[in-house]
């Protein structure tokens, strides 16, 4: 017998019953906790990536990893393999080739069947970042760490420093409709179809202190919704209930199925997508390249 269970944190849980034995399917979706993802560490199901990063710093996330990392994680490369090419009009960060970025998930593990998990040392912004790829890419049995790094540690969860690397498989992906471009947001700018949420701090969103974008500022109509808004003092995401009130008050519609998500480079703006898909927000869509990619075209308005 195979029956489900919706938990407080929106995690739909699977179990199969076999005699009066219940077995737990893992199947996390948003976010997952450090108790949680404790239990399944040493799972044949489960692919742990280590996604920290620093945009003004390249080498950060190798070299902290290299330190100490969560035991079974592997380590990724948000420039390289969580990013394309870069071609001066597809933003700072472009997503990679669809079957390219496929294979690369073969080769580090990920089949259609594994439960994968995202953590950074960053709030989850990159995490959140690889979190959407895969739903990109078919796959939804993935969260992020809530908490990230700091929690695991602080927890005194297992780490080690020897470096991982999983069989490689095969992923199969489906094509997702997950994302907008600068012609579908330039045609419904400025009516009640389109919801732009920046994910960006206040002073960039308002052109003040622009420090990665040679040109400052915001897509018009826009509405700002830093992403560290939706992380408590301790760096855990707020309640859902609480995310959803929130995100309500700042949105001027009900329907997220409207909203699109920007930031600079489309990295911040998974965080605040993650986080409407926990508050039971879901449908919402990302404009990949962002502010980066929207300003390569000077006869695109900006405000």
């Amino acid at each position: 017998m195979i029956f489900a269970l919706f938990t407080k944190t929106s995690i739909l849980r699977i179990y199969i019953k076999i005699g009066n034995t219940s077995f737990l399917l893992m199947n996390y979706t948003t976010l997952i906790s450090v108790d949680e993802l404790n239990k399944i560490l040493d799972s044949e199901f489960l692919v742990l990536f280590d996604c920290r990063h620093d945009l003004f710093n390249p080498r950060f996330g190798r070299e902290e990893y290299i330190k100490s990392h969560i035991a079974k994680s592997i380590f990724v490369n948000v420039s390289e393999n969580l990013s394309g090419e870069k071609n001066g009009v597809n933003g700072r960060h472009p997503l990679p080739d669809f079957n390219h970025f496929a294979d690369w998930l073969g080769q580090n593990g990920v089949d259609n069947n594994k439960q994968v998990v995202a953590y950074d040392s960053s709030g989850g912004i990159y995490g959140a970042r690889l979190w959407w790829m895969l739903r990109w890419l078919g796959h939804n049995q993935v969260a992020v760490l809530n908490g990230g790094w700091q929690a695991w540690v602080a927890n005194s969860g297992r780490t080690e420093i020897s470096e991982n690397k999983k069989n490689t498989t095969c992923f199969k992906p489906t094509q997702k409709n997950l994302q907008v471009n600068e012609i579908q947001i330039l045609g419904k700018l400025g009516t009640s179809d389109l919801y732009l949420l920046d994910a960006r701090s206040r002073s960039r969103f308002n052109g003040k202190g622009e420090t990665l974008d040679p040109v400052a500022g915001h897509i018009p109509g826009a509405i700002n919704r830093f992403y560290e808004g939706n992380l408590d003092d301790k760096g855990f995401f707020k309640p859902a209930n609480l995310l959803k009130k929130e995100f309500l008050e700042v949105l001027p519609t009900d329907a997220p199925e409207k909203v699109v998500h920007t930031c600079g480079s489309g990295i911040s703006a998974c965080h605040n997508l993650l986080a409407m898909e926990v508050s039971d927000l879901p449908g919402s869509k990302l404009y990949p390249g962002s502010w980066s990619a929207w300003i390569s075209d000077p006869k695109r308005p900006i405000a």
